[in-house]
């Protein structure tokens, strides 16, 4: 098993990196102009997972796009995944 140091730097600027990556994004969707969006409700709602400290993380951020519901929809809407459920209200 790694240890935390191990860890660290094997994957810490990768993370980092990451980290800046979502910090601009969030920073032009602020910027633009329109209204709300599922989408980025759910984004916003999974990053809440990630400051909790709590284990599970990666399981809270997936469940955060995902659609909860057991019964298949009777046709697709789009011709693409959109990547997150449209029924969530994470506001």
């Amino acid at each position: 098993m790694a240890d935390r140091k191990n860890i660290l730097d094997l994957y810490f600027l990768d993370a980092r990196a990451r980290l800046i990556d979502i910090a601009a994004f969030m920073d032009r969707v602020d910027r633009a102009g329109g209204g709300a969006d599922f989408r980025y409700d759910a984004f916003r709602e999974a990053l809440k997972s990630l400051g909790d400290g709590q284990p599970g993380r990666a399981e809270k951020v997936l469940l955060a796009f995902s659609d909860p519901t057991n019964e298949p929809i009777p046709e697709a809407t789009t011709k693409a995944a959109c990547g997150a459920w449209p029924g969530a209200n994470n506001g």
